[in-house]
């Protein structure tokens, strides 16, 4: 039968050693296999792939080819290298931007194309790095040209439009988003001050808590009604949350203190169930405002005279 493995160094073992760590090693083996936690569900894989980290290369091998070319080719090679170098930063971003548009189902169009200009930085670069070989306004601008469009065909165009936005008020999005990346800024001081308590388990209770939450703000940004209802999760229990992890990060760095790493992930456990109950809430509300905008369109139907058939 299978077995999990414990001790010091597994990923649920303690990560303090100490006199009973055999001891406590074999009695973890014999623990059954953990369930997956709530992280998971939102885990993701970078969009950055391979083909986004190559574009940093031509950089580099226009920057060797150009040192025996003179002052002007010499120039011209740097800022050529630049541009690319630069493009191929934006395009990292652009893939972020993208994949963080299309995994909600209400969010707003980047303000800044960056796929667009790494493919206009990227074409602005070949067409000097075409004049640098041979000089001609024609043919720079054909290398140029091509370069930017096989750039966009490779790596595709940056959202263009709103999704999920429509009858929302732009005032109340607006609200929510900045709500959320104040909420977001919390969550990043979170992590920053676990992984300073060099403790496996802990870290996965934050991350585990840092779904949770996450999924309170896609839940808010679907339906900016519900920020009113959910503002003091967003602010207050997420700052206090903050706090707490940077105080237990001082605590436990210094002395290893048990006690209290008990309590913070007891903290931590009470604050996942009271963000769950908080969206669970807001969803069953949602629903029962549908229900009522429901009956409210039946009984007028029917005092026009036409008869909905519900079988």
């Amino acid at each position: 039968m299978a077995q999990q493995f414990g001790g010091k160094f597994s990923p649920k073992g303690s990560s303090r050693s100490g006199p009973d760590s055999a001891e406590q090693g074999t009695t973890s083996d014999r623990a059954p296999l953990a369930r997956p936690h709530a992280s998971t569900r939102n885990a993701t894989t970078d969009p950055v792939g391979l083909r986004a980290n190559l574009m940093f290369i031509p950089a580099g091998l226009m920057l060797l080819l150009s040192l025996n070319d003179g002052a002007t080719g010499l120039a011209l090679g740097l800022v050529a290298a630049a541009l690319w170098t630069g493009g191929a930063y934006m395009l990292r971003e652009g893939l972020r931007a993208t994949a963080a548009f299309q995994a909600r189902r209400v969010a707003r169009r980047p303000a800044l194309p960056r796929k667009i200009l790494a493919a206009l930085l990227v074409g602005t670069g070949a067409a000097l790095a075409a004049w640098k070989a041979e000089p001609g306004l024609l043919i720079a601008a054909i290398y140029g040209l091509a370069t930017c469009g096989l750039h966009l065909a490779a790596f595709g165009l940056d959202p263009l439009q709103n999704k999920g936005t429509e009858g929302i008020d732009d005032f109340q999005q607006n609200r929510v988003a900045r709500a959320v990346e104040e909420a977001e800024f919390n969550l990043d001081a979170m992590t920053d001050a676990a992984l300073r308590v060099r403790d496996r388990e802990v870290e996965e209770r934050v991350e585990q808590f840092q779904a949770v939450a996450r999924e309170l703000f896609r839940t808010v940004e679907e339906d900016p009604r519900d920020l009113t209802a959910a503002r003091k999760y967003l602010t207050v229990y997420l700052q206090g949350a903050r706090d707490a992890t940077v105080k237990f990060a001082d605590i436990y760095t210094r002395s290893g203190d048990a006690t209290a790493r008990s309590d913070y992930l007891a903290l931590l456990q009470d604050l996942e169930q009271n963000f769950t109950a908080r969206t669970r809430k807001m969803l069953l509300e949602d629903r029962s405002d549908l229900t009522v905008e429901i009956d409210v369109l039946r009984d007028r139907l029917q005092r026009e005279g036409v008869h909905l058939d519900r079988s």
